[in-house]
């Protein structure tokens, strides 16, 4: 089996991605990061999902973005907006994705493999920018520059099967795959016991794609919601 190094925050995009990786036919390595964001459901949702899929080994990685701040996921100064924004939000998290892919890229070559997963989507999301096909393509042309394997030949794959699909059509294949998104946690805002806020924009966005999937939301929501 063909290795790859799979994205998992603990959501429902990168949940759907680690399924469809394995439906591939990969062994996945899931890759979970503790960056210094409000709150540990989903890195409780992502050991949950990385079990129970039976990955062959699931990494979590702390880097604490928290330290420089500038992004409502982050800095506790900046309130998470329940209302859309015009631009890119207070809740894009600088060079998040970049640094993220930069860890999975350095996991890929160890492991002498040659392909990572991300559940990046530019259809239903939020305007951030390191979301775009344009920043994938130039990461992956990167890797070939940054890394030993690259120069001595190895082409690296950097995969995002979601990334022209509707939220709605996202449900509907990972249903289909079987992935459980009760397991899930989306929400830019959610308590200790991973209860959605239900306002926020990712919690929009997943509510709407459960509407328009027609398939029941599975989502836990506070008590406020």
């Amino acid at each position: 089996m063909n290795k790859a190094v799979v994205l998992l925050s603990g959501g429902l995009d990168s949940a759907t991605v680690l399924a469809m990786a394995q439906q591939l036919g990969y062994r996945c390595y899931a890759l979970s990061f503790d960056y210094g964001q409000r709150h540990g459901a989903e890195l409780n949702a992502a050991r949950r999902i990385a079990e129970s899929r039976q990955v062959a080994e699931h990494k979590l990685v702390r880097i604490g973005l928290d330290s420089i701040g500038g992004s409502a996921l982050t800095d506790r100064h900046i309130a998470v907006p329940n209302q859309p924004q015009e631009g890119i939000p207070v809740t894009y998290v600088p060079a998040r994705n970049t640094v993220f892919l930069a860890f999975a890229l350095g996991w890929t070559e160890v492991l002498e493999a040659a392909d990572i997963f991300i559940g990046v989507n530019a259809v239903d999301y939020s305007g951030y920018p390191d979301c775009r096909p344009e920043f994938i393509q130039a990461f992956e042309n990167l890797a070939g520059l940054a890394t030993k394997a690259g120069v001595e030949g190895r082409q690296f794959k950097i995969h995002t099967p979601l990334i022209d699909l509707s939220k709605a059509d996202i449900i509907r294949l990972g249903t289909d795959l079987g992935v459980d998104y009760g397991m899930t946690v989306s929400c830019y805002a959610a308590d200790l016991d991973g209860r959605a806020c239900g306002v926020c924009d990712s919690c929009r966005l997943r509510r709407a794609g459960f509407e328009a999937a027609g398939i029941e939301d599975p989502t836990r929501y506070s008590t406020a919601d």
